[in-house]
């Protein structure tokens, strides 16, 4: 029996390290074929490298999802190099910086919504059309508990994937009629190179939550891998929590 995703491609964003990676990993386990794509040629290509030495197969194509026109060059490379089927695309990449509201300038707010907000705007706005086309396809946006918590210093980033929460429900009855599934998987605290800076701060969050530990990148990608998966064949705009539990207390 091949593999699930077998001649099915997959482009994922912020995907050469963290929880990008792990789902890279494990969108290539079930026979994938993935397209890695970071600011970091190095860690990129990197990435491939041992994908394909264990087998895999996987691409790199750099990009800067805070600039609009890199991103568009991103979806319609993509589109090139998958032969013209993307089958699905996970939209993974985010900042998060924390901090008060009156501390952040214009600057700092408009590149958090052009990387959180608009980057996956613009590639499902590509990609999602195309794989109408050919009547199906699934999306998958990573977003955060802090979409719906309010934390002190949160705000910018948790509304920004506040955003890509309604946009997930939004594109789920815009494409879903015509076979593509989209949804959202919200981490709780996972423990990555990303938010190692955060220190002591990551595991407060932790407290009280049923599992008690951190997350690990893939815990997260196993949810992505069932929601673009057969299994997961009558869900649509579904924000799926993989947060420990932290969410039910």
């Amino acid at each position: 029996m091949a593999p699930e995703l077998a001649g099915k491609t997959a482009l994922i964003t912020g995907s050469t390290s963290g929880i990008g990676r792990a789902t890279a990993d494990a969108l290539v386990a079930l026979g994938a074929h993935v397209i890695i794509s970071g600011r970091d040629t190095d860690r990129g290509n990197t990435a491939v490298q041992e994908i394909r030495s264990t087998g895999g197969n996987a691409d790199f194509l750099a990009a800067d999802l805070g600039n609009p026109a890199s991103v568009r060059e991103l979806a319609n490379t993509a589109h090139t190099i998958s032969g013209g089927h993307i089958d699905i695309l996970i939209n993974n990449a985010g900042i998060y910086p924390f901090g008060p509201t009156a501390d952040f300038t214009d600057d700092q707010f408009d590149a958090v919504y052009d990387v959180n907000v608009k980057a996956p705007f613009i590639l499902s706005g590509v990609l999602a059309p195309k794989m109408a086309e050919r009547g199906h396809g699934a999306i998958v946006n990573i977003s955060t508990g802090l979409a719906t918590r309010g934390l002190r210093g949160a705000a910018l980033y948790g509304s920004s994937k506040a955003a890509v929460e309604l946009l997930t429900k939004a594109w789920a009855a815009e494409f879903g009629p015509a076979g593509v599934r989209v949804n959202a998987v919200s981490p709780g605290a996972i423990a990555t190179e990303g938010t190692a800076p955060l220190g002591t701060n990551l595991n407060d969050m932790i407290a009280g939550a049923p599992a008690e530990r951190l997350g690990r990148p893939d815990e997260i990608a196993s949810g992505v891998a069932f929601l673009v998966s057969d299994a997961a064949r009558y869900i649509h705009g579904v924000i799926l929590p993989v947060d420990g539990g932290d969410g039910a207390v």
